[in-house]
């Protein structure tokens, strides 16, 4: 796409932000970026619990506000080359030069020096009934439609419905965009079990909550998103019908008292296909199936109530494992014929704490293995490989100068099974404008 979109949006984005800008400063002045961390559904059951107050309210429910997020990261790869976790490649090394579907190039990467990075546009409308997001990805180069939902606000028994694009509830990084991140890369297990966005699908969620701490949901996704739910053309499958992966998920929040809560979680997903084409040209190997995954999320808060969030505590982390069950057809001569069955198992973790040094002012450290349970199908002979894990461990200094604004230095040592060790250093500035009510990134 060329920039001209991008061009276009900017005065849109500008003329909404002058709009909403005098309200939202008044309405988000005291928010620290802290509160995003919290589970999603307390958003939801807060928007819920005023429902019978805007029986009166008239024009005021019908609101529509606007924010922007922009940001910029300079990246500088100190040692060592950019590459791939083995074994989540999927033909890296072993497709003898062809192309590597899966291959995290990265679409998403960054280059060497200044980057834009993820900056959005977000679009919120409401009324008593509904609430509808849009989340626009603006790109050096592209514009697109990240999330575009609409979901309930009034219905009985505490249950929600929301319909659309949107990020998945599972786990507890996936459903956050960027700049509520505490480090500046996606995880390595989210990024490469679930993809450059996370789980991000066309679909609907059902939410349940019993209680002002407890989520109980499920999603009926369309299943397009790599490399959960891939399929590559010209394998000896036709592509089914959707919906072909469903999530669910289970969500607490327990308060320990003295400024201490705990957020914990479970997930699973099913997907029903899943298709992977070697293609040699004078023959090819398709893996064909079905696969699973299911997860556990847990982080800790302790809120001090110092300014700023001095000698405030965040410790999180996150676990996946995923596994498929594939079928080898191998096509000779435009006739496929069924060989053996294979059943794939990967996994990964990540372990992080931040800490507030100074009024302002945060350190965090995070460390993340991916592939401890690592087996995959090596093809010429087919046969279930296992392949080492790979490690990252990162160190970040950040100081929120502003409300939604801050600067971010970070510092990752990659050790990747197959790759030489590497240092990776980055700055990231992030800084969002408008109106924040609702936007529970």
């Amino acid at each position: 796409m060329s920039r001209r979109p991008f061009h276009l949006l900017t005065p849109l984005a500008a003329t909404l932000l002058m709009g909403t800008a005098a309200q939202g400063q008044e309405h988000g002045a005291h928010q620290h970026d802290h509160e995003a961390h919290g589970h999603a559904h307390e958003t939801h059951r807060h928007d819920r619990g005023h429902d019978n107050d805007r029986a009166d309210a008239g024009l005021a429910d019908r609101r529509l506000s606007a924010a922007l997020t922009v940001e910029g990261i300079y990246h500088n790869r100190v040692s060592g080359d950019e590459g791939s976790p083995a074994g989540f490649g999927h033909g890296e090394g072993h497709d003898e030069g062809h192309e590597d579907h899966d291959a995290h190039g990265h679409e998403h990467g960054l280059d060497e020096g200044f980057n834009l990075g993820h900056s959005e546009l977000m679009l919120r409308g409401q009324t008593s009934l509904f609430e509808g997001q849009a989340v626009v990805s603006l790109t050096e180069d592209d514009v697109s439609l990240e999330e575009a939902f609409v979901a309930t606000r009034a219905l009985p028994h505490d249950l929600r419905i929301k319909a659309g694009r949107f990020l998945s509830e599972i786990g507890h990084v996936n459903s956050r965009h960027p700049h509520a991140w505490d480090f500046i890369e996606r995880p390595l297990v989210n990024e490469y079990l679930f993809g450059d966005h996370g789980l991000r699908e066309d679909g609907v969620q059902l939410t349940w909550s019993p209680s002002p701490h407890t989520t109980l949901g499920t999603e009926w996704l369309q299943g397009d998103g790599e490399p959960l739910s891939r399929f590559d053309e010209g394998g000896s499958e036709a592509r089914d019908s959707g919906p072909r992966l469903v999530t669910i998920f289970a969500k607490q929040r327990a308060a320990l008292g003295d400024g201490q809560t705990l957020d914990y979680g479970a997930s699973a997903g099913v997907n029903r296909q899943y298709v992977r084409l070697d293609d040699h040209g004078e023959h090819a190997h398709s893996l064909e199936g079905d696969g699973w995954f299911a997860g556990l999320d847990a982080r800790y808060h302790y809120r001090s109530g110092r300014h700023g969030g001095r000698g405030d505590w965040t410790l999180g982390a996150e676990y996946f494992y995923t596994e498929r069950d594939l079928t080898e057809r191998v096509e000779h001569h435009h006739a496929w014929e069924t060989r053996d069955d294979f059943t794939e198992q990967q996994d990964g973790a990540y372990v992080e704490a931040i800490y507030g040094v100074a009024p302002h002012w945060e350190l965090g450290v995070r460390s993340e293995a991916l592939g401890l349970t690592n087996e995959t199908v090596h093809v010429h002979p087919s046969e279930l490989e296992s392949v080492d894990a790979s490690y990252r461990h990162s160190g970040q200094a950040t100081w929120r100068f502003r409300d939604h604004a801050f600067l971010r230095a970070q510092l990752s040592h990659e050790d990747f099974a197959g790759q030489d060790e590497s240092w990776v250093a980055m700055l990231q500035f992030n800084a969002t404008f408008g109106h924040q009510a609702g936007h529970a990134h």
